[in-house]
């Protein structure tokens, strides 16, 4: 499965994000830049808690997969479990306090609400390290680390782009995936308040909400469509962007109005490929999720801390031009 997916994506093997991580002793798995030093404690047992309600999460589980196998050779385990697909605190909250119930050692999981940070320091408190992937809350935790992109950073590198493309005026519509949620508010006002600041001349329609929804965002981009019919682009802030894209090709206006958004999953590069996607950023979601279950094990098994309590992933922006 592995293999498929990075044939799939081949075109943007050079554009993967990388992760700014130390080399450490020993052989990394393939994909990971995390090796995993020995295991003098016994069986260990991970839970992995992730999403899955579009194909951002595909990555995730492979990364999680892929941690499994590489760390059954150390004696120790991966369970991969699933949260659903409504993305919510109560979900997350509710998975840790299941982990625990299982007395697993360590648990990797996607908290991205705030509202979660209260069962992270209740599990790290009880002595079972939680690192965080993805996306977190705004609120601090105890987590042992965290793993991901700077939102607002990225949601800064669409906005110059987005700047660009618009030639600094006209329409742009905003899709955002949970108005809840810290990461997808982050990369939307990233966008938006440098564009305010800077390019006035640029309106803002939106933001809506699709909760990762393809479906969601295809109907959206027909009502903007709809109700402005001098669109000229929309940022697509979370899941589903491929969902506007559909939308841009099925009302004929491949050229007119461009799609960016996030994450090279083989649904976005098909659109990237035949022009409706004009910008997709990558967050290297199959690295971090493999890099950061070998790190728990390695902090587990020999008290070996992360190499920073933030861990920043960095990401190219791939155009129409990189599918060619």
């Amino acid at each position: 499965m592995l293999l498929k997916t990075l044939k799939t994506m081949a075109i943007a093997a050079a554009a993967v994000a990388a992760v700014t991580l130390p080399a450490l002793a020993g052989e990394a798995p393939q994909g990971g830049t995390v090796a995993a030093v020995e295991n003098t404690k016994g069986p260990i047992k991970i839970a992995f808690l992730s999403f899955q309600n579009n194909p951002f999460w595909t990555p995730v589980t492979e990364g999680a997969k892929a941690a499994n196998d590489y760390l059954s050779k150390y004696d120790a385990k991966v369970d991969f479990v699933d949260l659903g697909d409504e993305l919510s605190a109560e979900a997350v909250v509710a998975g840790i306090e299941g982990a625990l119930a299982k007395q697993y050692d360590g648990i990797v999981v996607v908290p991205i609400f705030d509202g979660t940070a209260r069962i992270i320091n209740e599990a790290t408190q009880e002595g079972v390290p939680v690192f965080n992937i993805i996306a977190e809350g705004a609120a601090e935790s105890q987590r042992l680390a965290f793993i991901g992109q700077d939102a607002t950073s990225a949601g800064k590198q669409i906005g110059e782009f987005i700047a660009a493309k618009m030639n600094g005026k006209g329409k742009l519509g905003v899709i955002t995936g949970y108005f809840g949620a810290t990461q997808h508010t982050q990369r939307m006002n990233g966008a938006l308040d440098f564009l305010k600041a800077e390019f006035p001349d640029i309106q803002i329609v939106g933001p809506f909400e699709n909760k990762d929804k393809a479906e969601s965002a295809y109907s959206l981009v027909q009502d903007m469509v709809t109700a402005n019919p001098d669109l000229s682009m929309v940022y697509v802030t979370a899941g589903g962007p491929f969902g506007a894209a559909k939308a841009v090709k099925d009302l004929n206006l491949t050229g007119t109005v461009g799609v960016v958004g996030f994450d090279h999953t083989p649904d976005n590069i098909q659109y990237l490929k035949t022009g409706e996607m004009v910008g997709l950023l990558d967050q290297a979601p199959y690295q971090q999720a493999l890099d950061s279950s070998v790190m728990l094990y390695n902090y587990i098994v020999a008290g070996q801390e992360p190499p920073a309590k933030i861990i920043p992933v960095t990401g190219k922006l791939l155009t129409p031009d990189d599918a060619k």
